[in-house]
């Protein structure tokens, strides 16, 4: 009976579409998360009968064929890059994008990659990384007797030195866009990496024509929304309920076929 296999992909589908939903809400506070939608699509229809062709030789077409789906299968998880909201942290090093953009910051290989995570930091040089160590680029290195940071909204970033009563610019912060950010390969750790789905970085600096701008001792929340998450997690529930009571159904109605066939 093909319902017992239908509905198992339908099982199989929820289960994901959960494991996906409970990726959100444990990611709720995470800085610079982007929160993931799993997508589906229906599997192939065997044709009963198909429909466009004559019913008998000289005879009329048939209008509407029967056409019997097999399921449903993961079509993707798709990332949302959608701005969530900024909380202020008091912390001059902090940064929040407004709008569109990623950091750019090097890997454990020398290769580059992306994050909306600003919670940065100093390494012993004095050099500008992420909490986890990763060098911003372009690279900006910060003296030891430097005060009074500030970071522009359009990424410039100056200091005071020493006893000078006048500001020195210490770098640029630079942006990149994607024409698909959806494209863009999650790594963790805030991370992402470029792909040939997302297309080739644009680099710019902040408040230039199609780029947010910074905004100093802020950082971006997470854009999940717990509500939605909740609702979600319900429909899920709900989904996958129901495919288990098919499966229970013509599990049923093949017993009876079996008794009478005794």
């Amino acid at each position: 009976m093909r319902a017992l296999a239908i509905a198992a992909t339908g099982m199989d589908a929820q289960q994901t579409n959960l494991e996906v939903i409970a990726n959100n809400i444990a990611n709720i506070n995470t800085t610079g998360f982007k929160r993931g939608r799993a997508e589906f699509t229906d599997l192939l229809y065997q044709a009963e009968r198909a429909q466009g062709v004559a019913n008998r030789a000289d005879q009329s077409v048939v209008p509407e064929g029967a056409n019997i789906g097999l399921g449903v299968q993961t079509q993707s998880v798709r990332q949302l890059h959608i701005q969530g909201e900024v909380s202020q942290t008091g912390n001059d090093l902090d940064m929040a994008i407004v709008g569109r953009g990623f950091f750019m910051v090097q890997g454990t290989n020398n290769e580059t990659l992306y994050t909306r995570a600003g919670s940065f930091n100093k390494d012993a040089n004095g050099n500008l990384v992420t909490a986890d160590g990763y060098m911003v680029q372009p690279q900006i290195t910060i003296p030891t007797d430097a005060t009074s940071i500030t970071i522009g909204e359009d990424g410039t970033v100056t200091a005071v030195l020493g006893t000078s009563t006048t500001t020195t610019t210490l770098g640029q912060i630079t942006l990149t866009n994607f024409v698909n950010e959806a494209g863009l390969k999650p790594l963790g750790d805030n991370l992402f990496q470029e792909t040939p789905a997302s297309g080739n970085p644009v680099v710019g600096n902040p408040t230039d024509q199609g780029f947010g701008y910074i905004k100093q001792s802020y950082l971006e929340n997470s854009n999940v929304d717990s509500v939605k998450e909740i609702t979600d997690l319900i429909s899920a529930q709900r989904a996958y309920e129901m495919n288990s009571k098919v499966i229970t159904t013509a599990d049923d109605m093949e017993k009876i076929v079996s008794q009478n066939l005794k």
